[in-house]
């Protein structure tokens, strides 16, 4: 039996590779650009920044200028800005930025004005202007958006305001903070409480510091004036809660004393460890707060020397190695 080899001509292989052509295109036909696309990204990006909808031209809108006007295309591209214009128009969202822009109109010209006038050395003003300031801001459904359609709204200035405002107060919340510590034995648990507090609040001081001098010229660039000297006041009340830490250990050195008196013999030397490892401890954390705050006011100076002298003289004191 002959078996038939089928004939393939090269008409019906031409036919056969134009048929796997076209269903490779038919693949990929899918993902085309397009300008419309194109378009409604910018004028969604404008709507939604306030600005014009015109936004940046495509490759494909630069020609647009030479489709006539009738051209279906263009009526299909300004079909689609109307519609998109119609939508954004009754959206909720921006329905309330314009009762926002109407309705405190007035309070915000005002608020303009009073920004753009306003100078002060004296932080406790700063911060009631800055409250003043918020109060008003608060209420805006979106503040960028609105007070993009107030020409000349002293923005950097509003930001060196907020910026200043927010220093002053970290850096008084600080102060306040140390001013009403209180001291209370035992002095484990006080020098536990205080260093954790120290700890986290140094870095924020020492990042200040680092940018205290460009701050302020921008700060006085807007007519606010900031001494920092609140920097200073935090340090010196922090030697102060130092020192008085010392006066606990010192106390508590005393009393331990006493204790011991009529202490059995087993358990002196473990009283005399603990108490030395004590005043070791209140020392390095006096020096700590020495090193932060620069030096030391004259009762901090004494106080550090009479400690230093109760470690040095105590003959039970426990080896260094042991109290580091």
């Amino acid at each position: 039996m002959v078996l038939s080899t089928p004939i393939y001509t090269s008409e019906g292989a031409h036919s056969n590779k134009r048929e796997i052509q076209q269903r490779g295109k038919r693949t990929t036909s899918k993902l085309r650009r397009s300008a419309q696309i194109a378009n409604l990204y910018w004028v969604l990006k404008g709507k939604l920044e306030g600005r014009g909808v015109e936004g940046k031209p495509s490759k494909a809108s630069k020609g647009q200028n030479n489709v006539p006007d009738k051209s279906p295309v263009k009526g299909a591209r300004s079909g689609m800005a109307d519609a998109l214009a119609e939508m954004t128009k009754r959206s909720s969202y921006f329905q309330q930025i314009e009762e926002d822009v109407q309705k405190y109109a007035k309070s915000i010209e005002e608020l303009k004005s009073s920004i753009q006038k306003f100078q002060t050395k004296d932080m406790k003003e700063l911060l009631e202007f800055h409250s003043k300031v918020e109060s008003v801001l608060e209420k805006l459904t979106d503040e960028t958006q609105v007070l993009a359609r107030f020409e000349g709204f002293p923005e950097k200035k509003l930001e060196a305001i907020r910026t200043a405002g927010a220093v002053y107060k970290k850096l008084d919340g600080i102060l306040v903070e140390l001013k009403n510590w209180k001291i209370e034995p035992p002095l484990n648990d006080l020098l536990d409480k205080i260093e954790r507090y120290f700890n986290k609040f140094k870095g924020e001081i020492e990042t200040v510091e680092r940018t205290k001098d460009e701050e302020a010229k921008m700060f006085q660039r807007h007519n606010i004036n900031i001494d920092f000297e609140v920097l200073v006041q935090v340090k010196e009340t922090m030697v102060d809660v130092s020192s008085n830490c010392m006066e606990l250990a010192l106390k508590e050195r005393r009393e331990a004393n006493e204790n011991a008196k009529n202490s059995e013999e087993s358990k002196m030397n473990n009283v005399k460890e603990e108490r030395a490892k004590r005043l070791w401890r209140a020392f390095q954390f006096a020096f700590k707060v020495y090193t932060f705050a620069g030096g030391h006011d004259e009762r901090a100076d004494h106080l550090t020397r009479q400690l230093a002298h109760e470690i040095q003289t105590d003959p039970d004191q426990a080896d260094s190695s042991n109290m580091s």
